[in-house]
């Protein structure tokens, strides 16, 4: 194999590996959120409408917009994913959700 090939398949096995990091990472971000959805729910749900008041109420507020930005996150970490999968070679697309 010469040195040209050799660099370019060392690359695209780099690219490749950092396709997948990308991917686990997505994933554990989307299961961030969607745990943090589940505690806002059960929290929103369980605490009395008097105790969801004030610092509560701001907490609760502030934790669905944490919940909202991981979500983005992992959107837009797809997308990147999404383009260095072209960039490999035309891999297709990963799965959302």
């Amino acid at each position: 194999m010469s040195p040209e090939k050799k660099e370019a398949a060392d690359a695209q096995a780099s690219l490749e590996q950092t396709i997948d990091k990308a991917k686990e990472v997505a994933a554990e971000i989307r299961q961030a959120a969607d745990n943090l959805a589940v505690v806002n729910t059960v929290l929103e749900e369980k605490l009395p409408d008097h105790v969801q008041v004030g610092e509560v109420a701001q907490a609760l507020d502030q934790s669905v917009e944490v919940e909202k930005q991981l979500s983005e996150s992992v959107d837009r970490l797809q997308q990147v994913h999404d383009e260095l999968g072209q960039s490999a070679g035309g891999a297709p697309p990963a799965k959302k959700g």
